[in-house]
Formats: C-alpha cells, sequence, structure tokens
C-alpha cells in the first residue's frame, strides 16, 4: 500500500517556517503574481490562513524536509560521538606526563591539608605551654614551627588557586572556538535545509498566496485556507490495487464418481445356496 501524508513540522522547525513565510509576504511587492495583496486579503490574514495550512504547504517539500531532517540527525549523532570521544579521551599532554601529572595533583590538594593541621597542632601546644610559669623551653620551637607551617599552607592555597585559575583558561580557551564552530551547518546540512527553504517556498508558500488570492470563497475573517488550491498536493491514501481473475476464464471443477456397488445376486427360493 502505497501512503501519502502531509508531514508534520518537527517544533525546531516551525520558527524556519514562518520566518520562511514572513520573507515572502515582506517581499511580495516584488512579485507581480501577489500584487493583489491588500485590496482584498493583506499581509495578515494571509499569515494566519498560511499559518493554519501548515501541514497542507509543508506537504509540497515533503521530500527535501525529509531529507534535511535526516541528514541533520546524523550530523548530531555525529558530533555527539566527537563530543564523548574528546572528553573521554585523554589529550597529548596529559598522556605524555606519565603518572608524575597524578602525583602532583595529590601533593597539590594535600599539602595545605597537612601543613595547616601540622600548624594548629604546633601552635595550640604552644601557645599553651605558654600559659605555665615558668614556660618550657621548647613552647618557642613549637610557635616557630606552628607558625611555618602555617606559611606553607597559606602557600599552598595560593598555588591551588593559581592551577585552577589557569586550567579555568586553558579549557575556557580550547572551548571557544568549538561553540562558535557550532554556529555553523555542516555543508551537507546546510544544502539540505538551503533545498527544503527554497522548495518550501517555490513550491508551498508562494502557490499557496496566490490561490488565495485568486480564489473569491476564501473568507479574509475566518483565517480558513482557500476551498480550491490548486498546486498544494492532495493528502489521502490510495488502496492497495488488487488484481481478480479474469471474469471470462471458465474453470473446470473437480468431478467426484460415487464408486459402484454391485449386490449380490440373489435369486428366489429355488436357488438357495447349497
Amino acid at each position: 500500500m502505497h501512503m501519502k501524508s502531509a508531514p508534520h513540522l518537527l517544533t525546531e522547525d516551525r520558527a524556519e517556517y514562518e520566518r520562511i513565510l514572513d520573507d515572502a509576504l515582506r517581499t511580495a511587492h516584488d512579485r507581480p503574481d501577489l500584487a493583489g495583496i491588500g485590496q482584498r486579503l493583506n499581509n495578515e490574514q494571509l499569515r494566519t490562513m498560511a499559518l493554519n495550512a501548515t501541514a497542507l504547504i509543508s506537504a509540497a517539500a515533503a521530500a527535501e524536509y525529509d531529507h534535511y531532517v535526516k541528514v541533520r540527525e546524523e550530523s548530531r549523532t555525529t558530533g555527539g560521538v566527537s563530543a564523548i570521544d574528546a572528553v573521554l579521551a585523554p589529550s597529548g599532554d596529559e598522556s605524555d606526563s606519565g603518572p608524575g601529572a597524578g602525583v602532583g595533583v595529590v601533593v597539590t590538594v594535600l599539602a595545605p591539608v597537612l601543613a595547616g593541621t601540622a600548624a594548629v597542632i604546633f601552635l595550640l601546644v604552644g601557645y599553651v605551654l605558654k600559659m605555665f610559669d615558668p614556660a618550657p623551653a621548647f613552647a618557642d620551637s613549637l610557635l616557630t614551627a606552628g607558625w611555618f607551617f602555617g606559611a606553607v599552607t597559606a602557600a599552598g592555597i595560593l598555588a591551588a588557586a593559581i592551577g585552577i585559575l589557569v586550567t579555568a583558561l586553558r579549557n575556557s580557551s580550547t572551548q571557544v572556538p568549538a561553540e562558535e564552530a557550532g554556529d555553523e551547518l555542516p555543508d551537507e546540512v546546510a544544502r539540505a535545509k538551503e533545498a527544503w527553504r527554497h522548495a518550501l517556498l517555490e513550491r508551498g508558500i508562494l502557490p499557496f498566496l496566490r490561490d488565495a488570492l485568486a480564489d473569491p470563497s476564501a473568507d479574509p475573517l475566518s483565517g480558513v485556507p482557500p476551498r480550491h488550491v490548486g498546486r498544494i498536493p492532495k493528502v489521502g491514501y490510495s488502496g492497495p490495487e488488487f488484481s481478480s481473475p479474469s471474469e471470462g476464464a471458465t474453470g473446470s471443477r473437480p468431478t467426484f464418481t460415487s464408486p459402484d456397488f454391485t449386490s449380490p445376486d440373489f435369486g428366489g427360493p429355488e436357488h438357495q445356496p447349497d
């Protein structure tokens, strides 16, 4: 069974449909066949009628739209796989650095923590001992060690902050070109989109507008599409073709013959068996 159905535009393509329609209405004064706009139907009324007939108009460019959606989805799938590979695969610098990079990260994270803990312990014990009278001789040594580890903690925190800032700047510098490149469609997708736009305009929107202007039955207040839209393809289903046997052919039906049963010969009393 062959089926023809009006394509329903995806939500992301409805804005593009309206943009093409608005462009056609805005430049209608450059087309002699649309010179009647404003006499009986104005731009807003024609726009409302065309939006109500979106499925009917878009059917004129069904083949181009199907191809455009197909190549766009393939491009998105390929791009998504590439992005995942880029995230999972290590960069050249990381792979060359070896396990030393992991050790450096651990040291950068743990050094401030350990130094800060040691500074707190030494300073706390040192000041507690200073409260005794007389204070132990090693109290000053504990305070000196505490302040030393405090300085190490501050230096570690500063180094970690600088590392985070450098990493953020490096990642942002690599992401900006990717986002800018993403604004441009691949060549195949761009060609398919342009083909759909051209077919939608030339075979769908413009014929619809011409027929709406030429159809006196179109109600400019209701926004209902014109009843006679000659160049918009019809939508429906064509039933399957069934081939019936020719009427003139005569077929021979099978015949059944009943078996012949022969009854035994029975005679009169004089012919009784011995």
